[in-house]
């Protein structure tokens, strides 16, 4: 699996010879489009009010697959390309483990709970569309290797339909084991008052 990791990377990669404008264009993306995937997620909560819970419980979601990632890469400690000597980094970025990428992790994980949600379906396609490319720019300027993306790509369709999951319980049991409490409870209160 290694060789074809590596095989990817020499195909994708900038590797000792980058072209100018295309390392330029992938430095940019690598370094900030989380940030406009960020943007996204706070330009809707702010102009999608009916949203905006949903838009929240993404956000726990992304910090889930961030933290997720980060123990994973720990765990298993995998160099990246500039460690290894395939290429140089051509970002700022420290040599602790690569698999998963926290970048793909995180905003693969936006982009899918967002695409659960019908209202949000095209912002979480756009935002699938970002990590894509992310994804290569990172690859393409030597912080990770491409089964670092797609391992991100897994972790985020794990955390997706866990929050899936977590959301029909909430909905389907727990709401109304809620709603049916506060009934008992309003209605234990108004007998104490007849």
């Amino acid at each position: 699996m290694q060789s074809v990791n590596h095989a990817l990377f020499q195909w994708i990669g900038a590797g000792h010879a980058p072209h100018a404008h295309l390392l330029w264009f992938a430095t940019l993306v690598a370094e900030g489009s989380s940030w406009l995937c960020l943007a996204l997620l706070g330009w809707v909560a702010w102009r999608r009010p009916a949203q905006r819970a949903y838009a929240m419980a993404t956000l726990v979601a992304a910090a889930v697959a961030a933290v997720a990632a980060h123990a994973l890469a720990d765990a298993l400690n995998m160099p990246r390309p500039f460690a290894s000597g395939m290429s140089p980094s051509y970002i700022e970025h420290g040599a602790r483990g690569s698999l998963p990428s926290t970048h793909a992790s995180v905003m693969f994980t936006v982009a899918l709970v967002m695409a659960l949600r019908p209202a949000l379906r095209n912002y979480g396609w756009a935002v699938f569309a970002v990590a894509l490319l992310t994804g290569w720019a990172r690859v393409y300027v030597g912080v990770h290797f491409p089964l670092d993306i797609a391992a991100g790509l897994a972790l985020a369709l794990v955390i997706a339909a866990l929050f899936q999951a977590l959301a029909f319980v909430v909905r389907r049991l727990i709401v109304p084991l809620i709603a049916r409490d506060d009934a008992r409870t309003a209605q234990a209160a108004g007998s104490f008052g007849a």
